[in-house]
């Protein structure tokens, strides 16, 4: 089958037995603890923890889907055989109707009778494999589905220790054993194409493990990969997937080149159309480093290609699944970044070959000063880079990024401020007036949505910069343009009325009872601050917890307009919006 053929049957097979087909959600999630989206699993976190109700959003505790996903942790892998930045994750998920013995059944008949793979063997939870100490030791072993797959007829399970137990992503969470699919690749390797997890267990910050009340299933199974050894072909870049792109990849070029050049191509044009721009923050600082160095290797080569051909093969390929995907943005913010990095460029690399050894000091004064990304450094200083490490470059990375913060902690209405971190993004004091304007209006904002669309509007994460207020809230449908107008006259009805906005401090416990907003996600200190806007706290138009910065009065905001509103997960909604001077 190619891809087209596997997304279609993998949907169709769980569609058929109760699932409900949910797009893929954006590679930007709506959880701020994480940068990208990484499983498919993130965007029904919620379910599992009983936050949200799987019946009353998609009328079947089951769901499957086609994830798109992005891993930074193996951008100095890309070149060989196996990784890459940007895949795609097929997923079944039970909240609470099935569990072993269905997820297992299904897998068994989706690979063995859809695909037409023998399974060459499995894996189960075994806690003699842990080593002592560990926090999953204590967990039984998974006889169940050791049981389960051997009356299947599959004769090779395999104990397995830690690989085989998902942790949570973050410091606690659902976790719980897993069961692992392995066929043979025509290279003749086992791989794993299928992992199963049986979320049975929350995980607390203490690492103690109690029972979830409502067991669940996720799997995830990686398209390329299983792609790869359906098609009998020894590499996941000789799958359709990505053959149209090394067809259009001049041979003289080394297989490492386009190989990195196939992958970079295809994550730049998901990141950009999801909304992702080049920066030297966060999800930014990755999609450039992913820019600079496909620019970096066409440059060396000569520029044998223009990349456009690249990024309208990937539309080409990709446009009928996501026709989110958009090459116009694309071509424009590449072009953009081309143009600026060109010009420095040359001039770098000058400067590299000047270079006698290449420690993480002297690598980083490069990428510092050229742009030169870590990967490129190291690939192109030869024996001068041989001991430059990935772990030591970050370093100096983070050493300049401490001491960018301690010059940049500034004061501005009373309240300290550490800038170019977390939700507020300033570097100096003009941005910083701008983004504590922006960061009012946002509280306005969440107020003006609540009374428009109801009290389920809840927020599920914030980002403001001195340019624009991102703010994400839980809702369950495409809000309306009248709806939205009517929210951002609300906004600057308030606004024009000149409210004072002040705090009051006081514990934790007595400010929920003021009716204050707060994030759920937040972890609280004992006391807190509640920003009001109104003459009082008991009579305020808004109020949340919150620890500034803030304006004085809202009359210094100026006027609000909202930009943009798109879902960006299952019943999450984004909102963006600007100043208006």
């Amino acid at each position: 089958m190619n891809g087209n053929d596997i997304r279609a049957e993998f949907l169709k097979f769980f569609a058929a037995r109760g699932h409900a087909v949910v797009p893929s959600s954006s590679l930007v999630p709506d959880d701020p603890s994480v940068l990208f989206t990484t499983a498919g699993m993130q965007q029904f976190k919620r379910y599992y923890t009983g936050e949200l109700d799987a019946k009353k959003d998609f009328k079947s505790l089951n769901a499957a889907s086609v994830q798109k996903c992005f891993r930074t942790s193996d951008i100095d892998e890309v070149g060989d055989e196996s990784h890459l930045t940007f895949f795609e994750m097929l997923g079944n998920f039970s909240f609470g109707e099935y569990f072993k013995e269905g997820a297992i059944q299904y897998g068994y008949e989706f690979i063995t009778k859809v695909m037409k793979l023998p399974i060459d063997y499995v894996t189960v939870f075994d806690p003699d494999k842990v080593p002592e100490g560990d926090w999953r030791k204590g967990v039984p072993r998974d006889d169940e589905s050791r049981v389960i797959w051997e009356k299947l007829g599959v004769k090779d399970v395999r104990g397995d220790g830690i690989d085989v137990f998902w942790g949570p992503t973050g410091a606690e969470g659902p976790c719980g054993p897993t069961t692992e699919i392995y066929v043979k690749s025509a290279a003749g390797k086992s791989l794993e194409v299928w992992n199963i997890v049986f979320n049975e267990f929350y995980r607390d910050t203490e690492k103690k493990l109690t029972k979830l009340q409502t067991r669940g299933v996720d799997t995830g199974m990686g398209l390329e990969r299983l792609a790869m050894v359906s098609q009998g072909v020894p590499t996941i870049f000789e799958t359709d997937l990505f053959t149209p792109l090394m067809k259009l990849l001049p041979s003289n070029l080394s297989e490492r080149t386009r190989r990195i050049l196939a992958d970079h191509v295809r994550g730049i044009a998901f990141l950009l159309s999801d909304g992702v721009r080049p920066s030297n923050k966060e999800a930014g600082y990755v999609l450039r480093r992913l820019m600079r160095r496909l620019i970096t290797h066409l440059h060396i080569a000569g520029n044998p290609i223009d990349p456009a051909h690249l990024y309208w093969e990937v539309r080409e390929h990709y446009e009928k699944f996501y026709p989110k995907l958009n090459t116009q943005i694309v071509l424009e913010e590449f072009t953009v970044e081309w143009a600026r990095f060109e010009k420095t460029l040359a001039v770098g690399l000058k400067e590299l070959a000047k270079v006698d050894s290449l420690d993480a000091k002297r690598a980083f004064t490069l990428y510092e000063s050229y742009g030169l990304p870590y990967e490129i450094l190291k690939e192109l200083g030869g024996e001068k880079a041989k001991r430059l490490n990935r772990e030591e470059f970050d370093e100096e990375f983070a050493k300049h990024q401490e001491i960018s913060r301690a010059g940049s902690v500034k004061k501005f209405g009373g309240h300290g401020l550490i800038l170019n971190t977390g939700e507020l993004k300033a570097g100096d004091e003009e941005e910083l007036k701008k983004m504590t304007r922006l960061h009012t209006a946002t509280h306005l904002l969440q107020k003006a949505l609540r009374e428009v669309l109801g009290s389920e509007v809840a927020q599920r994460g914030s980002d403001i910069t001195p340019e624009r207020t991102r703010f994400d809230f839980s809702f369950p449908r495409k809000v309306e343009k009248e709806e939205l107008e009517e929210a951002e006259e609300l906004v600057n009805k308030k606004i024009k009325e000149d409210l004072p906005v002040n705090f009051k401090e006081m514990s934790k416990e007595e400010a929920e009872k003021t009716g204050a907003l707060y994030f759920f996600k937040e972890k609280y200190p004992n006391r807190v601050k509640v920003y009001y806007v109104g003459h009082s706290l008991e009579d305020a138009w808004s109020k949340e917890f919150c620890g500034g910065p803030h304006v004085m009065h809202t009359g210094e905001i100026g006027r609000i307009k909202i930009t943009k509103e798109k879902a960006v997960g299952v019943g999450v909604r984004r909102i963006r919006a600007i100043l208006v001077e």
